[in-house]
């Protein structure tokens, strides 16, 4: 992989050649060499601490590398403004949702990503501002909550709202970070199916979803990496990634994995009876 890093593609959506990232003692990334396809969808898999947050902040430019070099969407980190490469981004994650104002209404939760700004002050809408944010929030099942406070929403629909919101400035790169953690199981099937449709749609952007769970990874998703302890496990194409013999290795269990309908489940492999 580094090899081919060497020449990436032109019309690459991000690509990372021998990227760390180093806090104080500790390496967070170790050599991280990735390259993300103009129509890609990636699901970044690995047990807490491996790094998958930390990669993400990477290529939403919020981070900086300590050494290797990051492309995204065309311009390097480092020689690029990052305020003009953020708003080509989409970020949902639990950090960002921290700092939404509770009392904003949903509907300016989603306009003012348009600002790339958190809480209403002196921007002004017109109505095509207006048409999207309503789409969106319809394309995600909460259009009725449009006038009700985020602080009042439940999780579920918190999660919703967010990637409505990192959908609003039209992105070319989307990025999910857990976005099902905290759901129970009807809401957190409901959002897979509304991945799912983001991510066959015709001109939707590149996406990468960070989880835990094999089971949260959407039908249509063409990748996968695995990360352990900041480095890469395995990445490839999602079938030849996500196998037992790997998934055990990332989580250090041996693990089951089965594959029917477009969807993953994992287990903990049988111990033979005699064990």
């Amino acid at each position: 992989m580094t090899e081919f890093l060497r020449h990436p593609s032109d019309d690459a959506a991000a690509y990372l050649r021998e990227v760390c990232v180093v806090r104080g003692s500790s390496t967070l990334l170790d050599s991280i060499n990735w390259e993300i396809g103009p129509s890609d969808r990636w699901v970044v898999l690995g047990p807490n601490g491996a790094g998958k947050t930390t990669l993400l902040q990477v290529l939403a430019a919020t981070l900086f590398p300590t050494s290797g070099d990051a492309v995204i969407l065309g311009e390097a980190l480092g020689d690029v403004d990052v305020f003009d490469l953020r708003p080509r981004i989409g970020l949902a994650s639990a950090a960002l949702a921290e700092k939404m104002p509770t009392a904003e209404t949903v509907l300016d939760v989603v306009r003012t990503a348009a600002y790339a700004v958190m809480g209403r002050w002196r921007e002004r809408y017109d109505g095509s501002d207006d048409q999207r944010a309503a789409q969106l929030l319809r394309q995600l099942g909460v259009e009725h909550l449009a006038h009700r406070t985020f602080g009042t929403l439940s999780e579920g629909e918190r999660k919703r709202v967010q990637i409505a919101r990192a959908l609003m400035p039209d992105p070319e790169l989307l990025l999910l970070d857990e976005p099902a953690a905290g759901l129970d199981l009807g809401a957190r099937e409901d959002l897979v199916a509304r991945l799912t449709a983001l991510a066959r749609q015709p001109g939707a952007p590149v996406m990468v979803l960070v989880t835990h769970h094999v089971e949260e990874i959407p039908d249509g998703f063409t990748h996968a990496m695995l990360l352990g302890r900041g480095r890469v496990v395995a990445a490839g194409p999602l079938q030849q990634v996500v196998t037992a013999e790997n998934l055990s290795a990332t989580f250090g269990i041996p693990l089951a994995v089965t594959h029917w309908a477009g969807r993953f489940t994992a287990r903990a492999a049988p111990r033979p009876a005699n064990a």
